[in-house]
């Protein structure tokens, strides 16, 4: 997957079993619909 700003390859990696993709250029992150709510309530 490119990231769809720099066109830098995109990175995948689990965070208390959610995927968050990480560009390796820009550093963006892109999260899928309902994982920031799923990350915020498994982080409070």
């Amino acid at each position: 997957m490119q990231c769809p700003k720099c066109h830098a390859p995109m990175h995948t990696y689990n965070r208390n079993g959610v995927q968050i993709e990480q560009c390796s250029g820009c550093r963006g992150i892109f999260l899928d619909f309902g994982e920031l709510e799923a990350l915020t309530r498994l982080e409070s």
